[in-house]
């Protein structure tokens, strides 16, 4: 799958599933930085994804600070040939203007993705 440099970071687009609707999630940071994935609650609004009160919520540590944030199961999880079901997420009211979200280390390993910086492709061993 391609992927797109721009700001100095590399950006590609997620689709979750959640009790049913789908969404198309673009402007998400691939992180190797991040232990962990983590999506905007803005961008999943309008598939119902919200805290409620019975969602655990973490703290995570970073160059920006600390961001707090909860965790939500969700039914599906794709980038690009990849797909995990039943999976965790973590969801926070924001990071920064223009990124819907952190691709982290979680998926990138678990998928064990392939990152080609010369053809800006990422993709999965065969």
């Amino acid at each position: 799958m391609r992927i797109d440099y721009r700001d100095g970071l590399l950006f590609t687009s997620i689709e979750i599933t959640y009790r049913g609707k789908t969404k198309q999630i673009s402007n998400v940071v691939i992180d190797t930085g991040a232990s962990h994935s983590l999506l905007t609650q803005d961008c999943v609004d309008e598939i119902g994804i919200r805290i409620s009160g019975e969602d655990e919520i973490v703290t995570s540590y970073g160059i920006g600070g600390r961001e707090h944030s909860f965790v939500k199961k969700v039914d599906k999880v794709e980038v690009g040939e990849y797909c995990l079901n039943n999976c965790s997420l973590d969801f926070t009211s924001h990071i920064y203007e223009d990124i819907n979200g952190l691709l982290g280390l979680d998926m990138l390993l678990n998928a064990g993705f392939i990152i080609d910086l010369k053809k800006l492709n990422m993709y999965l061993q065969i």
